[in-house]
C-alpha cells in the first residue's frame, strides 16, 4: 500500500469528511498463541484486530510478527486505555506511541471503550462505566473531538459491559452512544456480547439497544462468550459465544447490514481452528441474512466443516 494511497484514506476519514465505512469480512484478534499458525498457513480469516496496547513497544518480537501479519491481512487497532470518559486530563504520552503504531501499521480504523480506566494517573485495569448525563455528553464528546483532530481521523468507540447502573442517569445507553457518536463525528464498534450481558443484568430489550443504533456509523462487530451465574452474566472472554448471542448478532446484522465481525477471545485461548469454527458461524448468520459470506476463504471454510454441524444453532 503506498504512503500517497494511506494518505488519501486518512482524509477521506476525517471527522467532518462523508461517511465511507469500509466493510472488511470477518475476523479474528490477533493472539500470541496463535502466530506460528496464522504464519505458516492460511487461514480462512479476512482481517485482524490487534490490541495497541501490546504493540506501543520501541521493536522486538511482537512488532516484528505485527509487520509479517500486516503484510498479508487488513488490520485495525483496539485499545483499553484511552479512557475517554474520565476526569483526568488526556494522557498525550500514550496518544503521542497510540498515534506512532497507526502510522506504522496503518490500520483501517482505530476503537476503544466509552468508558473510564483511571483517574489521577492511575490504570485501574478495568473498563467501568459512567453515568449517562448529559454533563457526560458533554464532556465525552469534547475529549472525542481532541482525540480525533490529534489522530487525524475518526476513531470508533466500543459500549461495555456493566454491572451497576447510576441514578443519576438521565438516558438510556443507547442513547448516550448515539448521540456522542452523532456530535463527536465519530464510528461506533457494536460488542453484541456486551449488549446481552448489560441487557441481563439491568433487565432492559437488547434488540431495543440494537434497533437504536445508527446504521452508518457502526463500523465493527465483536462477538465473544460469557459467564452466566444465573442472577448475573459476566463478560469474560473466556467461552464460545452463547447461542443467545448469535441470536443477537443475527438481529443485529439484519438491523445494520454488512458490518466487519470479529470474534472475541481474550482468555483460556483456544486453537486457531476452533475459533476458524465460530467464525464460520459468523459467515454462515450472515449469508443467511443478506448474503455477505463470500469473503477471502469462504470456500475453505465451508469444504473444512462441510458436515461438522458447525453453525447448526443459527438453521
Amino acid at each position: 500500500m503506498s504512503r500517497d494511497h494511506v494518505a488519501g484514506a486518512e482524509k477521506a476519514d476525517k471527522p467532518g469528511a462523508p461517511l465511507d465505512k469500509p466493510y472488511l469480512g470477518f475476523g479474528l484478534g490477533l493472539r500470541p498463541a496463535h502466530y506460528a499458525d496464522i504464519l505458516e498457513g492460511e487461514p480462512a480469516v479476512d482481517w485482524f484486530e490487534i490490541l495497541s496496547e501490546n504493540y506501543m513497544v520501541e521493536g522486538g518480537r511482537p512488532l516484528r510478527i505485527l509487520d509479517e501479519i500486516r503484510a498479508r491481512w487488513p488490520v485495525v487497532m483496539h485499545g483499553v486505555s484511552l479512557s475517554i470518559a474520565s476526569t483526568s486530563p488526556l494522557d498525550m504520552d500514550y496518544l503521542a506511541r497510540l498515534k506512532a503504531l497507526a502510522e506504522r501499521v496503518e490500520p483501517k480504523w482505530i476503537s476503544d471503550h466509552l468508558c473510564w480506566t483511571g483517574v489521577h494517573g492511575v490504570n485501574l485495569h478495568d473498563l467501568l462505566p459512567i453515568p449517562y448525563t448529559h454533563e457526560a455528553l458533554e464532556h465525552v464528546v469534547e475529549r472525542v473531538a481532541r482525540v480525533q483532530d490529534y489522530l487525524g481521523r475518526r476513531i470508533a468507540l466500543e459500549n461495555v459491559s456493566s454491572y451497576v447502573a447510576f441514578e443519576a442517569s438521565e438516558m438510556e445507553e443507547w442513547t448516550f452512544l448515539s448521540e456522542v457518536a452523532r456530535r463527536a463525528d465519530c464510528w461506533l464498534l457494536l460488542d453484541v456480547n456486551n449488549v446481552y450481558v448489560s441487557a441481563f443484568n439491568h433487565g432492559y430489550d437488547a434488540k431495543a439497544f440494537i434497533d437504536a443504533m445508527p446504521a452508518e456509523r457502526v463500523i465493527q462487530i465483536h462477538v465473544a462468550g460469557h459467564e452466566h451465574n444465573g442472577s448475573h452474566i459476566i463478560d469474560t472472554h473466556d467461552h464460545a459465544v452463547d447461542d443467545a448471542v448469535w441470536d443477537l448478532y443475527a438481529h443485529a446484522m439484519a438491523r445494520l447490514g454488512p458490518v466487519s465481525t470479529m470474534i472475541e477471545r481474550d482468555d483460556r485461548i483456544p486453537p486457531l481452528a476452533a475459533l476458524l469454527d465460530e467464525l464460520a458461524v459468523a459467515r454462515d448468520i450472515a449469508a443467511r441474512v443478506h448474503g455477505q459470506g463470500a469473503t477471502k476463504g469462504e470456500a475453505s471454510v465451508r469444504a473444512r466443516h462441510a458436515g461438522s454441524g458447525v453453525g447448526a444453532a443459527v438453521e
